[in-house]
């Protein structure tokens, strides 16, 4: 189980908008855990080519392109489980998340109560 700090894990926290990547940033270090904010495919690809994979990704769609589902499959392939977050409610965005590797996919505005449930609830790798 992922759990706050007594992890060697980090959570990704891949966000185009820098608000918002600052936002969550901020409250999951307030809960404990370590976080890597990401806003751009460049510091994605570096972060996948690092010392070693992160132990979850939280993977914001908006303001990227289909080139994301890539970056998520190579995340899925290297046992990084990741939990999409999608700006609308959308059958076709949970069939992607679900193809492309994502263990679950949320509707922004965020439930931070089902977000830490989510987070605890799953294992590295």
């Amino acid at each position: 189980m992922l759990s706050p700090m007594n992890e060697p894990g980090v959570i990704l926290a891949v966000d185009r908008n820098p608000r918002n990547l600052a936002l969550l940033s901020s409250y999951l270090e307030r809960q404990g855990y370590r976080v890597r904010p990401v806003a751009s495919y460049e510091e994605l690809d570096r972060a996948l080519h690092g010392a070693g994979p992160p132990a979850l990704a939280l993977v914001d769609l908006a303001g990227f392109d289909g080139g994301i589902w890539e970056r998520c499959e190579r995340l899925h392939a290297a046992g990084v489980p990741i939990i999409v977050v999608s700006p609308k409610q959308s059958a076709t965005t949970q069939q992607e998340g679900r193809l492309h590797g994502a263990r679950a996919v949320l509707t922004r505005p965020l439930i931070l109560k089902q977000l830490l449930g989510l987070i605890q609830g799953l294992s590295p790798g």
